[in-house]
């Protein structure tokens, strides 16, 4: 069974920065298209980044400046680098793998096959 595991979230003052990490496993994650998403109570499920198979990026327009989204094929991982963090930024994000989310919408959750269970960002003021 696939596995997205999430890892980095916690409690940090506004201004300072994240790194969070999704380890994946039980999949060829080199072929897969990744993304994070987060969520915050009573909010929908809000697209951050997405970097493709190749390493192509795209990112929501609201974070494009401070977030970077990567990848390590070698070690199935991908990375959310988070900058100048502000308190609306608390929730919990999610990492997702999909087969053609690319191609299909990177923004759009329903692309994507596979779903960690988030780890949670709280970003204080």
């Amino acid at each position: 069974q696939v596995q997205l595991v999430e890892s980095g979230g916690g409690l940090v003052q506004a201004g300072e920065s994240l790194r969070l990490s999704c380890a994946a496993s039980r999949l060829t994650f080199s072929i897969y298209d990744m993304a994070w998403f987060r969520q915050a109570p009573g909010k929908e499920r809000e697209f951050l980044g997405a970097i493709s198979r190749r390493g192509v990026t795209d990112y929501a327009d609201s974070v494009k400046d401070r977030f970077t989204v990567s990848r390590d094929n070698g070690k199935n991982m991908v990375d959310l680098q988070m900058n100048s963090l502000k308190p609306e930024d608390t929730a919990r994000y999610f990492c997702a793998g999909g087969a053609a989310s690319f191609v299909s919408g990177p923004a759009i959750p329903k692309n994507y096959n596979y779903w960690g269970r988030g780890t949670q960002v709280t970003v204080s003021s």
